[in-house]
């Protein structure tokens, strides 16, 4: 049954839904030299934006011994760790990016399971 109020709804989601797929996201990582475990974060992070964000994020390496000064006030506490700024809220994510699922819901791309 299809009246003005499940009209009303379905414009909701669709809206949301094109929002969604035109945030653009605003993304850190930062790493502490180029060890492996380095590498690997940069080349998962890379793979899953490219799977899931194509042309909407930009991605910056910070490597936090070469550029220190941009680690401050960004509470790094561990590298690699990847900071989501935009959208809102911020995220942070530290290891070497290999759990994909991980990364998606701290993107907010994908919901938790409960």
């Amino acid at each position: 049954m299809d009246g003005p109020k499940s009209m009303s709804n379905k414009a909701k989601i669709e809206k949301t839904i094109k929002e969604t797929a035109s945030t653009h996201y605003v993304l850190r990582l930062y790493v502490a030299g180029m060890t492996m475990k380095s590498t690997k974060a940069t080349t998962n992070v890379k793979k899953i934006c490219e799977e899931h964000l194509k042309g909407r994020y930009s991605l910056e390496v910070i490597d936090i011994y070469k550029r220190p000064v941009l680690t401050k006030g960004e509470q790094i506490i561990a590298a690699p760790t990847l900071l989501k700024k935009l959208p809102l809220p911020l995220r942070r994510i530290i290891g070497d990016m290999s759990d994909t699922n991980k990364i998606l819901i701290g993107l907010d791309l994908k919901q938790k399971r409960k």
